[in-house]
């Protein structure tokens, strides 16, 4: 009985590590319900490969990007029309704000500078860096998206 002693507190001190640890939820999957609580009419969808699909009316299409490597995190946004309603801009810099740490005001002079850069003298695919995050606008012949991203060295 005593030989086995040392096995019976191993195997004790393993189980006990188990029951004790709860489920934690992914990082990204807490932010994904964070903006579902504080932006009306986003719905989380599917998550694949990194990415949690999200829809709301006032986009066309909507994601959050989980840190990688080389990202911290990333807001994607696609807008039903080439020129982008105040709504979708106001979405994009509200889920920003939200995932990043960043006052919406920041967030929301950076989508609208970043949209307005796109046009006739600067092409239709603009790179800007405001507040320390990643901007990119491209606009097609029907619709405009944007990418705000923030590198993981920052």
């Amino acid at each position: 009985m005593l030989s086995r002693l040392p096995h019976l507190i191993a195997t004790a001190a393993i189980a006990s590590t188990f029951a004790a640890s709860p489920a934690r939820a992914d990082r990204c999957d807490d932010l994904a319900k964070q903006l579902k609580a504080q932006i009306d009419g986003i719905s989380i969808g599917k998550t694949a490969a990194n990415m949690i699909y999200l829809s709301h009316p006032a986009a066309k299409a909507l994601r959050l990007g989980c840190p990688s490597r080389t990202v911290k995190n990333e807001v994607y946004g696609q807008a039903p029309a080439r020129k982008p309603s105040p709504e979708f801009q106001d979405l994009i810099a509200s889920a920003a704000a939200i995932v990043f740490t960043i006052p919406k005001p920041d967030t929301l002079r950076g989508v609208n500078r970043c949209f307005g850069r796109v046009g006739i003298l600067r092409g239709n695919d603009i790179k800007t860096r405001f507040r320390r995050l990643d901007m990119r606008c491209i606009r097609t012949k029907t619709d405009a998206s944007i990418s705000i991203t923030r590198d993981s060295s920052e």
